[in-house]
């Protein structure tokens, strides 16, 4: 033990509005796999702090990173789906490397997230092999995410 307490990371976890679209968003957009379904009771409600919680939890996963969508059946979810802005303290957003900025912003968009066109940035000649591209994204409950298109 190197002092850490054994730390390892697990996953982040992400409350969406609708389970079945967040899980199509992620697996067929982005290419997660589903890798296992829960239901959640008041057993957890202590460490959620929630009274009377009942959830439904997909885990999917890609790469070795795993994400738990978190669907509240009891008492449902609060927020407004948007995206935050960067400079808001805690969880600014998820980065996927793509090979094509393009093709993956429009699948995205097939699934209900949204481009968000305005932050498009690319470094070099667009559409070349060294070219940087980078465009940010939201699922459909306004999670931000970043497309990176990086040479090598």
């Amino acid at each position: 033990m190197d002092g850490d307490g054994g730390v390892t990371f697990s996953h982040v976890g992400i409350c969406v509005g609708d389970l079945e679209r967040a899980v199509r968003f992620y697996c067929e957009g982005l290419g997660f796999e589903l890798v296992q379904s829960h239901t959640v009771g008041q057993e957890f409600g202590q460490l959620m702090e929630i009274d009377d919680v009942a959830l439904q939890s997909r885990f999917v996963r890609r790469d070795g990173i795993s994400i738990e969508l978190l669907y509240f059946d009891a008492p449902g979810h609060c927020g407004q789906a948007v995206r935050r802005p960067m400079n808001q303290l805690g969880l600014t957003h998820l980065s996927l490397r793509v090979a094509d900025v393009d093709t993956v912003a429009e699948i995205v968009e097939s699934l209900g997230g949204t481009v968000v066109r305005s932050t498009r940035t690319t470094f070099g000649s667009a559409g070349s092999a060294d070219a940087l591209d980078f465009v940010y994204c939201t699922d459909p409950d306004g999670t931000r995410i970043e497309l990176m298109h990086l040479p090598g």
